[in-house]
């Protein structure tokens, strides 16, 4: 049976709206386990993304050992430093306010790489393009985050690593390239405002709207 798009009601596509609405970056979980078979079916979630020539580059690992997550929260630390470092005034201010990650809460973390050596798909769109094996990992991960929440759970991107330090404390395959570090669970709180721009970072822009010539 083939879909054609009007079959998709106005109520579902009111509902999707709304979840892509209430996806947000989650830093604050409550402590509540996650139930394992919810979080087989959101890793099954992945399966169903696009990757350039069906090459399935995605490497997830998880972290539940005390030492990598020690590891992985040190890390952060460090580099978070850095970062505040990098500003000055009232945006240092601001940013020494931010929680910017849910390390030390979340009950699950997972660290998501592109296998860049990877001969699946037999190099179909990314001969010319390499690229596309990260970008294909990224749509993974948006189809991951927007399952995670329609099951409840929410998911947060530590972006502020040494990704270089945490290959060398999971001790990761070479050719294997972090996309992110996630931290998941139960959230606290489920807002349609971003966490940033409640607390003054930055505004998020109306969408743009490219001009055909």
């Amino acid at each position: 049976m083939t879909r054609r798009d009007s079959e998709f009601s106005e109520d579902f596509r009111s509902q999707f709206d709304l979840l892509m609405r209430l996806r947000r970056d989650v830093r604050r979980f409550r402590n509540t386990p996650v139930d394992e078979a919810v979080l087989t079916r959101c890793l099954d979630a992945i399966r169903l993304a696009p990757s350039v020539g069906l090459s399935q580059p995605w490497r997830i690992l998880r972290v539940d050992s005390e030492t990598a997550r020690a590891a992985a929260l040190t890390n952060f630390q460090t580099a978070n430093a850095q970062a505040l470092a990098g500003y000055s005034g009232d945006r240092a201010k601001t940013y020494s306010q931010l929680k910017l990650t849910g390390m030390q809460d979340a009950p699950v973390q997972l660290a998501i790489y592109c296998d860049d050596s990877t001969t699946q798909g037999h190099g179909l769109g990314a001969a010319t393009m390499p690229e596309m094996r990260r970008y294909s990992v990224v749509t993974a991960i948006t189809l991951f985050w927007l399952t995670l929440r329609a099951e409840g759970l929410g998911l947060g991107w530590v972006s502020v690593l040494d990704p270089d330090q945490l290959n060398r404390d999971l001790n990761v395959p070479a050719d294997w390239q972090l996309i992110g570090y996630f931290c998941l669970g139960h959230p606290e709180q489920i807002s349609e405002t971003p966490e940033l721009e409640q607390k003054g970072w930055e505004t998020r822009q109306q969408a743009l709207f490219i001009e055909r010539r």
